[in-house]
């Protein structure tokens, strides 16, 4: 028989712990599934000298305040221990090592919940599930010319670590994010490091008149506003906050900032100037996708991949919500400082969603 609950929160890292903490605020008795053996999501795969884009004061989840200097910047492992100690005292059954690999429909009409499975044979039954899993499951490797066939070395920032293995070598960082820029500027202090990029690098302060950018956002109401999302990430280069160190160091040379290479033939790179030159290292900053691939068989997927939801609210299935993902509601969506609102935003619509007499989808 399956082990019940009133809700199945797939994934313990930041959004599924800020998920149970709601939903614990709204009554709900939930069950925390996490494939890895702690609850620190994403963050303890890192890159060593990760530290966070906003705040301690604006990266707490609902009920614990961040340790340490408020106006600081966390770092991974900060992150990582906060997030482990945040699980030991959330009232919340928590249960490691469960990794989820298909979602299914159980039962009909205004009475169908879903079964959960995971890879160990187990299998929950609730009415409500949410996919907290994120959106930095899936690393993504874009289809550059002459990628495949490249002998050197191809790795993902996912599996960046620390600069130490690449002293001396040839290094093509592809991206121009936040993560992008980091690593790029850290490696060029023992290799020789370009940055390619589509677009030309968009700096945005990290503090203006001494306040920090994020709290502007979220002080104007630019951080949730549809209209701001070009000018906040995509369009012509996501914008990277600054102090004014990376734009020094890109305009020193270190790394070297290029347009996108035409393509790599053998262990050469040619640039969209005809020059061409040998590199050892291909460095793909080039983002994540959501790890959402248990739901493909319930068709709540695009043919993407990607989750078809409005808000983080599921446009298939009743009961089904998302809570983590890049963009779902605001700037902040995929952050530390905008996962409870969001955790808030889809648990409040499910309930009434399944409190309807034909369980059809609500607007949200």
């Amino acid at each position: 028989m399956p082990t019940t609950a009133s809700l199945v929160i797939i994934g313990g890292g930041q959004a599924g712990l800020a998920t149970a903490r709601i939903a614990r605020s709204l009554g709900l008795a939930p069950i925390v599934l996490e494939a890895a053996g702690q609850t620190a999501g994403s963050w303890p795969h890192y890159y060593d000298s990760l530290t966070l884009f906003s705040p301690a004061r604006r990266s707490a989840l609902p009920g614990a305040e961040f340790p340490g200097d408020p106006d600081g910047y966390p770092s991974r492992d900060e992150v990582v221990a906060y997030l482990t100690d945040y699980a030991a005292h959330l009232d919340a059954d928590i249960r490691t090592g469960h990794r989820v690999t298909e979602v299914m429909v159980a039962g009909d009409g205004a009475r169908a919940g879903f079964e959960i499975v995971t890879a160990g044979g187990d299998v929950f039954a609730a009415p409500l599930v949410i996919a907290a899993t994120g959106g930095f499951a899936r690393p993504h490797r874009p289809d550059l010319p002459g990628l495949d066939g490249f002998p050197g070395t191809v790795l993902h920032s996912s599996d960046y670590r620390r600069p130490g293995p690449f002293t001396g070598r040839r290094v093509v960082v592809v991206g121009g994010g936040n993560s992008a820029v980091q690593i790029a500027i850290e490696l060029a202090a023992v290799a020789d490091v370009t940055l390619a990029t589509r677009h030309p690098l968009r700096f945005m302060a990290q503090r203006v008149l001494g306040v920090d950018m994020h709290i502007w956002l979220q002080r104007t109401g630019l951080d949730a506003a549809g209209w701001a999302r070009p000018l906040l990430t995509g369009g012509k280069g996501t914008p990277v906050f600054d102090t004014g160190t990376y734009r020094d160091a890109i305009a020193t040379g270190h790394p070297d900032r290029r347009p996108m290479f035409t393509r790599l033939e053998a262990d050469q790179v040619l640039w969209s100037d005809g020059t061409r030159e040998h590199v050892d290292v291909v460095l793909l900053a080039t983002g994540f996708r959501p790890g959402v691939e248990y739901l493909a068989a319930l068709g709540a997927l695009d043919g993407d991949g990607r989750p078809r939801h409005r808000g983080g609210v599921s446009a298939t299935h009743p009961g089904l919500g998302f809570v983590g993902l890049e963009w779902q509601r605001s700037f902040a969506s995929a952050t530390l400082r905008g996962v409870a609102a969001d955790a808030r935003h889809v648990l409040t619509r499910l309930r009434k969603q399944t409190r309807t007499p034909s369980g059809a989808l609500t607007s949200t």
